[in-house]
């Protein structure tokens, strides 16, 4: 005879008043119970669950592998700090997933230590966690993301999982939120171009984070091979007409593009914060917007 004791049935509706707020923002520090009690409420239908995405790859001689991990968690942590000082009604209803910390990477496999997935499996995890978000009742669903290799796949997922189920999914990368006109936040425009990998705003950040593992004696203006692209060929090298399928090399050979050396961790902390409350800005837009089939 087995010992094993059969599957607890589902819990019935709750008798007492429909839960209004999530107990824990972070998905696995809530118990299957807390779901199971808010099936079929208001808050499940307007919670947004948000997948942090990072990677684990080379950044240039002067910042560790986990940089892009780093930023997505540093920011969402600076996030959460922000929900759980504001008072429980105001709070947009959004659970964080647990961080994706090894992505697509394979421009980056010429640097030793870098790890990276293939895209089938890229692909195949996201949509595996995003089913598990839907089975799970949410119908709303963030990729938050700070690697600049994922915006092809996160946008092919977004739409995979809208198809099967029936999810509002967006996208969003940190570097695109606003930012506002404060002084601490703008970066010349030959950063903005030119500066795509370890250069002067990831170098801040991680000197705000992590300054144990930033080595300022390594760090220089990385000068970029498509600033050469940029003069020589008005059309493919234009930055909006052809993309190049690149490898980081083709940048620069020591793996990084940016004035790195500009960096400071005031300017740092000031994107980190910053990016922290136009992420909570955003997920109050979400948890608010018509579901999918639902009239506008």
């Amino acid at each position: 005879m087995s010992h094993f004791e059969p599957a607890s049935p589902p819990l019935p509706p709750s008798q007492d008043a429909e839960p209004a707020f999530w107990p824990h923002h972070r998905w696995a520090d809530l118990g299957t119970r807390d779901f199971q009690l808010r099936q079929g409420t208001q808050l499940l239908r307007r919670t947004v669950a948000v997948l942090p995405l990072g990677a684990t790859e080379q950044h240039g001689p002067h910042l560790p592998l986990m940089v892009d991990s780093a930023i997505t968690d540093g920011i969402v942590a600076c996030a959460l700090q922000r929900l759980q000082a504001m008072p429980q009604a105001e709070r947009p209803p959004a659970l964080f997933l647990p961080l994706q910390p090894v992505g697509y990477s394979p421009e980056h496999a010429s640097f030793p230590g870098t790890l990276t997935l293939s895209a089938n499996t890229v692909l195949a995890l996201w949509r595996d966690i995003g089913a598990s978000v839907a089975a799970a009742g949410v119908r709303r669903l963030l990729l938050f993301n700070s690697h600049g290799g994922h915006v092809a796949p996160m946008d092919m997922v977004a739409r995979e999982l809208r198809r099967a189920h029936g999810l509002l999914v967006y996208s969003c990368h940190w570097f695109n939120l606003p930012r506002g006109d404060a002084p601490a936040l703008q970066t010349s425009a030959w950063e903005q171009r030119f500066g795509v990998h370890a250069g002067e705003e990831e170098t801040a950040i991680l000197l705000h984070l992590h300054p144990e593992l930033v080595d300022m004696q390594q760090a220089a203006h990385f000068r970029s091979n498509s600033e050469t692209r940029a003069r020589a060929y008005p059309v493919a090298g234009n930055g909006r007409s052809a993309k190049l399928g690149w490898m980081m090399e083709d940048y620069n050979a020591c793996g990084a593009a940016g004035n790195a050396a500009a960096a400071t961790p005031e300017k740092g902390q000031a994107l980190v914060d910053n990016a922290a409350r136009q992420l909570l800005a955003l997920l109050q837009e979400i948890s608010t917007l018509p579901l999918p089939g639902q009239p506008e």
